[in-house]
C-alpha cells in the first residue's frame, strides 16, 4: 500500500474553494445597522414618559452612554518576530571587531569580516554570546562572562583559545594551524 500526499497546491485551492462556499451563504441582516454606524443599544419602544399615580409624568432619568463601534483604527501588529536583545559584554573586554582590527594591525590574516553576531540569539546557533565577527582565518566570539566563554571553548576543544569572554574560534579557518599561536599572542594584549 503506497501513501501518497496531495500536493500542497491542491489541498490550499481546496481550502480557498470551501473557504469562499462557506462565506457566501451569509446574507446580511436587513435590520443591522450598517458598518461604522454606534450601537443604539437594546430596541425599546417610545411610547411617551411614564405616567406616575396622580396624572403627572415622571422624569426620565438619561440613558447610561453606550461605548461607540470601533474607532475605525486597525491594530498594528509586528511583520516578524520582535527584535532579539543579546547580553552585553563584559565591561573591560574587547570586542570582536576590536579583536579583528588588532589581528589586522598585527599583519596577520583577518580578511572578509562578517558580523554574525544575530547567530547568537535563540533563533540562531542559541550560544548566548554578546558578539560573533567571522572571518576568513578565524572567527571571534565575545561572551556576557567567562564562565559561558570556557564552556563553549570546552566544546571546541583542540579547535579554540579562550581568554577571559573571547573564544577564538577556528574549525572553519582557512589560516595553518601554525599561525594560531600569533593570533593567540594579539589577543592577550588586548584588555
Amino acid at each position: 500500500m503506497t501513501n501518497r500526499k496531495p500536493p500542497a497546491v491542491a489541498v490550499l485551492l481546496l481550502t480557498a474553494a470551501l473557504t469562499a462556499a462557506c462565506g457566501a451563504d451569509r446574507r446580511p441582516d436587513p435590520a443591522a445597522a450598517p458598518p461604522g454606524a454606534p450601537d443604539a443599544g437594546p430596541a425599546t419602544p417610545v411610547t411617551g414618559p411614564p405616567v406616575v399615580p396622580g396624572g403627572t409624568t415622571a422624569a426620565i432619568p438619561p440613558r447610561p452612554a453606550v461605548p461607540a463601534g470601533p474607532s475605525g483604527t486597525t491594530e498594528r501588529r509586528p511583520t516578524g518576530p520582535p527584535p532579539v536583545v543579546l547580553p552585553a559584554r563584559p565591561a573591560g573586554t574587547p570586542g570582536a571587531r576590536q579583536v579583528v582590527a588588532a589581528f589586522r594591525a598585527a599583519g596577520l590574516a583577518a580578511g572578509n569580516p562578517r558580523d554574525r553576531s544575530a547567530d547568537c540569539g535563540p533563533d540562531g546557533l542559541g550560544l548566548g554570546c554578546a558578539e560573533i565577527v567571522a572571518t576568513d582565518a578565524v572567527t571571534v566570539y565575545v561572551f556576557p562572562d567567562e564562565p559561558s566563554a570556557g564552556d563553549v571553548a570546552e566544546i571546541w576543544r583542540g579547535q579554540s583559545y579562550r581568554r577571559g569572554a573571547v573564544v577564538l574560534n577556528y574549525l572553519e579557518a582557512k589560516s595553518p594551524a601554525t599561525d594560531r599561536a600569533r593570533y593567540e599572542r594579539v589577543l592577550r594584549t588586548l584588555r
